[in-house]
């Protein structure tokens, strides 16, 4: 990508998503009738990170807390940094009369009955990712959302990134070839436990430590691969057809009912393939996603992406009209295939913003505008389903059909009908 090239998405691509950056330090520019009071269901870390994204978004305010876990509501309150209401049951915040909007970012075995409930109060629903912990959860999210007609955001936040949108505007208009492979991995040296109060072991535990638990959790699939499964889901603008797993409790034995290690190999039609790795006892690679066509490449992480060009030679598969020359390797045969030399084209990088916030920004301004989210319940849905459907295949240990839970729906995206979408 050359600079005119990169100054012109900046200015106009990057400018569309940013959703009103110029305002985020001038909250009194909002009128009054444009300001949005969220509640909040689930106060722990990550929902106090989403409060934090969310004031950032001019003229909202948080208006509800609500926990089981007490000790959250001192934390919540120093986030909004004001005497914010506080509820012990979501009924109660779901009953207020003071609350526009509410974010969901509770449990995942949770999710379905928080955020059917707050759609059916009548108001707009940010629920973190992933949709729901089984088929039956995902679908019932879908369908509340579509039967009270009102909006819903996936908490997918990536999908909002300048740099992953470029990577799909390259991919979409067949800039590095046709895309037959990606590979995803989440790496890291971490037991993902969390401390427990000493002497409070039985009662905290499994509220403190939720991830870990077969009852709560969707593991590292759902925690961890979900961003990345969404990502490949848009790519090849479809869902798996198959999935297999490995995987298992092999090094951290302290009682968790989740797999400490799980690799999925996702088949979607046309023979392509999503291969994934999750594991928590060491961290290289990270967490990236590697992107392979024909006739180029594209790794992204977290804060950029960076793009190759694959050379080309007479028995490559690299279309003539993208193709690089290189110097053809001659000999009776190829000891090892040789790797990229020289760095790639790295045009974007999120330094100067957070994916989060993008996305809160996205919630809020389709909260004003009443329109449909880019990560509606559909986006959510294909990816919560492709998520419990790997996990099913780790669980029972054989290849999952997804046909044989979803039918025809299987291998296609599944776009809803265009809708009215209230406020």
């Amino acid at each position: 990508m050359d600079r005119r090239e990169f100054i012109g998405i900046t200015a106009a691509g990057l400018g569309a998503l940013s959703l009103g950056l110029q305002d985020c330090n001038s909250p009194h520019s909002v009128a009054p009738s444009d300001w949005v009071n969220v509640g909040v269901i689930g106060v722990g870390g990550r929902g106090q990170h989403m409060i934090r994204m969310l004031l950032r978004v001019p003229g909202v305010r948080i208006t509800g807390l609500c926990d089981i876990y007490e000790p959250r509501f001192a934390e919540g309150r120093k986030v909004t940094g004001e005497p914010t209401a506080v509820y012990t049951e979501y009924r109660k915040l779901l009953e207020a009369r003071d609350i526009d909007a509410v974010l969901v970012a509770t449990p995942l075995g949770l999710h379905a009955e928080h955020v059917i409930a707050a759609l059916d109060s009548g108001r707009p629903v940010y629920g973190e990712k992933s949709l729901g912990r089984t088929v039956e959860d995902c679908n019932c999210i879908r369908d509340a959302v579509r039967r009270t007609g009102r909006i819903f955001q996936v908490g997918l936040q990536y999908h909002y990134a300048p740099w992953y949108q470029e990577a799909l505007r390259r991919i979409g208009e067949g800039r590095i070839g046709k895309v037959t492979h990606i590979y995803a991995c989440w790496h890291r040296n971490n037991s993902w436990r969390r401390p427990v109060p000493r002497g409070q072991e039985t009662q905290l535990e499994r509220l403190l430590n939720w991830r870990l638990y077969r009852e709560w959790s969707g593991g590292l699939l759902a925690e961890l691969g979900s961003h990345q499964i969404n990502f490949a889901n848009t790519a090849f603008g479809a869902m798996p057809e198959s999935a297999i797993a490995s995987g298992g409790i092999d090094y951290w034995k302290d009682g968790r009912e989740i797999p400490d290690n799980m690799q999925v190999i996702f088949r979607y039609p046309g023979g392509r393939t999503l291969e994934a790795s999750y594991i928590t006892t060491n961290r290289l690679d990270g967490a990236q996603e590697r992107i392979f066509g024909t006739g180029g490449s594209v790794v992204l992480t977290h804060t950029d992406a960076t793009y190759f060009k694959e050379p080309s030679d007479p028995n490559s598969a690299v279309p003539p009209e993208i193709a690089i020359q290189h110097k053809l390797i001659t000999g009776p045969t190829y000891s090892a295939e040789q790797p990229y030399h020289g760095k790639g084209e790295s045009p974007i990088s999120g330094e100067a913003e957070d994916a989060d916030l993008l996305a809160c920004r996205e919630f809020i301004d389709c909260i004003r505008n009443k329109r449909r989210p880019k990560t509606d319940e559909q986006v959510g849905w294909t990816e919560g389903v492709t998520v419990a459907l790997g996990n099913r295949a780790l669980e029972e240990g054989r290849r999952i059909e997804f046909s044989e839970y979803l039918g025809a729906a299987a291998s296609a995206s599944q776009q809803p009908p265009e809708r009215n979408t209230q406020s």
